[in-house]
């Protein structure tokens, strides 16, 4: 990662769809308006939360913010790590 010195921290993420996006299928993962890191912000996490869930499902995940040397910045969660499924209310 290129910015080893950013913290690990708790991020709300919802899955959306981007059609044409050019990026691995249609569907993605944001971070959910209203926290530290806008909705425009890609995120890099495990591709069960897209698979195994539908469309606009929320997730807490652990995440990382980064660059891939000096370019665009996403967050980064380990394919490993634990999430949690926001239920509906």
């Amino acid at each position: 990662m290129a910015k080893p010195e950013e913290p690990t921290v708790r991020v709300m993420v919802e899955s959306y769809k981007e059609r044409g996006s050019g990026l691995h299928g249609d569907l993605h993962i944001r971070p959910v308006a209203g926290q530290q890191f806008a909705p425009t912000l890609r995120v890099r996490c495990s591709k069960g939360l897209i698979k195994n869930y539908p469309e606009g499902t929320q997730f807490w995940i652990l995440a990382k913010l980064t660059d891939r040397e000096g370019g665009s910045e996403f967050l980064s969660s380990h394919h490993s790590w634990a999430y949690e499924v926001i239920p509906k209310s």
